[in-house]
């Protein structure tokens, strides 16, 4: 299929197999949770009674000293002592694999364009890193929220939208199925268009 690219009278030739395919409602919240639940740490962690240092030795004796009887200060009724039921460090990460990531950053992608929120331009204008370029160039494809995506990513490019808020720049090889999903529109320049197909395909 041809996109128009925004500003050019010229149109690029881009794959109806990455750009054009059905949408799938299921897939994209499947890789969409898949990829947030991969990023919770699921660090929250107790110590359990054979995880609390000391308490080898038995405290006192068994009989004559008119207290409870205990064989270790580890016990969980003892001060300082290991948690009965101990909280563990858990996975969240859920499993999808590269052919399903694959297709679920293709759907997206083409709902993306079908729906008007995914423009094609030849490249990002801000030679200078200046914020008043970048503020030019969003202004001029409408957008105030969203995602640019080259195929790499300038110091100036940078400069020019770090006091720019909502506003997330990324490279082909960092494009992740939240960011896209959650941006208004996503700028794609054409360089960047053929190194998403070079991935997807």
């Amino acid at each position: 299929m041809e996109i128009k690219v925004a500003g050019k009278k010229a149109k690029i030739e881009v794959s109806d197999e990455v750009f054009n395919r059905d949408y799938s409602e299921s897939l994209i919240h499947q890789v969409v949770t898949a990829y947030l639940a991969g990023g919770r740490s699921g660090t929250k962690a107790q110590k359990n009674r054979s995880a609390v240092s000391g308490g080898g030795k038995k405290p006192f004796k068994q009989k004559g000293t008119g207290r409870a009887r205990a064989g270790t200060i580890r016990s969980p009724i003892w001060v300082g002592g290991g948690k009965t039921f101990a909280a563990a460090p858990r996975d969240h990460s859920q499993k999808v694999n590269k052919k399903m990531y694959r297709a679920g950053m293709k759907s997206i992608l083409s709902e993306l364009t079908r729906s008007e929120r995914m423009v094609f331009v030849d490249k990002v204008s801000v030679k200078e890193g200046k914020t008043k370029e970048a503020v030019k160039f969003l202004a001029k494809h409408k957008m105030t929220k969203g995602t640019i995506v080259v195929d790499e990513i300038s110091t100036e490019l940078v400069q020019a939208t770090n006091n720019i808020p909502n506003i997330y720049i990324t490279d082909v090889r960092s494009l992740d199925p939240v960011s896209l999903v959650s941006s208004e529109k996503v700028i794609v320049t054409s360089a960047a268009a053929v190194k998403i197909q070079e991935w997807l395909s």
